[in-house]
Order: structure tokens, then C-alpha cells, then sequence
């Protein structure tokens, strides 16, 4: 599966950003998908992720009442919707599939750079 990931900006603290990930096959009812982050300096972390079969949502604590993740079957992939954003949400954010939970990835895309400025 290829993953392509976009809509990645600058907004200032407060604002809101959508993530849209792309996938080169249908990925519903076959894959989870998720997103993970990197901010600089900083491992790689788990945003939030949606099962194969869309019966589950999971979310990293920070992720929790601010950020969605929802699929977007025309694209056979995702969105990440994220509001109130902090300057500590700036990170590289990548898009992932992976089998049941989509928790564990399979397969990353690249990454597309989201800053949150102050």
C-alpha cells in the first residue's frame, strides 16, 4: 500500500488543521490506518489510528477531544481533523496502515509538516 499524506501548514495556536491521507488501494475493510509524529528532537509517537473494519477509534492521550480520525473513502485513506492546536502539536505527521487496529503499522507514507506557531 502506498500512502500519500497532505494538507500539512502552519496555523497559529488555537486554530485547526486537516490531515488527508491517500491510498493506492482500498483500504477499508482490509487495513487499519493511523497517524503517527515526529516533532524535532523527538521519537516518533502514536496520534491516533481506526480500525480495519471502522468499529474502533484510538487516541493518544494529548490526541483525546481535540483530534478525529475518520476515513475518507474517496480516497481510500483518512483524515486526521485536529483543533486547538498547541505549539507543542508542531511535528511531521505520517500517515500508516497496518492490519486490525491500524495501531502497528505496515506500511508509513512520508510525512507532511504541520507548525503551530505561537
Amino acid at each position: 500500500v502506498q500512502l500519500q499524506a497532505s494538507g500539512g501548514g502552519t496555523v497559529q495556536a488555537g486554530g485547526s488543521l486537516t490531515l488527508s491521507c491517500a491510498a493506492s488501494e482500498r483500504t477499508f475493510g482490509t487495513y487499519g490506518m493511523g497517524w503517527f509524529r515526529q516533532a524535532p528532537g523527538k521519537e516518533r509517537e502514536f496520534v491516533a489510528a481506526i480500525s480495519w473494519n471502522d468499529d474502533g477509534t484510538y487516541y493518544e492521550d494529548f490526541a483525546k477531544g481535540r483530534f478525529t480520525i475518520s476515513r475518507d473513502n474517496a480516497k481510500n485513506g483518512v483524515l486526521l481533523q485536529m483543533s486547538s492546536l498547541k505549539v507543542e502539536d508542531t511535528a511531521i505527521y505520517y500517515c500508516t496502515a497496518g492490519v486490525g487496529s491500524g495501531m502497528v503499522p505496515d506500511y508509513w507514507g512520508q510525512g507532511t509538516l504541520v507548525t503551530v506557531s505561537s
